[in-house]
């Protein structure tokens, strides 16, 4: 069975014959090769020919994608929410400032 599904930037595939999960992290078109990063944190390559020789499948992202990346913080993946939320005084407010005036 040969790959089908064409290379994504930030997509997951899993190599169903050797049992391996990676995502794609760059696709450099002047040399037909696609970097990947495989879930154990591993760099790996392939030109365009092998890619579509092998047994590659798309898979959701692995619930803890960010294991080969360390002792990551919540902050470092985009995901924290610093408890900051601006409230506006509602003396102040004035829907025309709401307003889109472009136009």
């Amino acid at each position: 069975m040969a790959t089908i599904t064409d290379p994504v930037i930030e997509s997951w595939y899993k190599d169903v014959e050797n049992n391996l999960k990676f995502k794609v992290v760059a696709i450099d078109e002047d040399t037909d090769t696609i970097d990947v990063q495989y879930f154990s944190g591993e760099i790996g390559e392939f030109d365009k020919e092998s890619w579509y020789a092998s047994t590659f499948d798309y898979i959701e992202a692995p619930e803890d994608w960010s294991a080969p990346y360390g002792n990551l913080e919540t902050d470092d993946l985009g995901y924290s929410d610093p408890d900051t939320h601006f409230k506006p005084d509602n003396a102040d407010m004035n829907v025309s400032d709401m307003l889109d005036q472009t136009g």
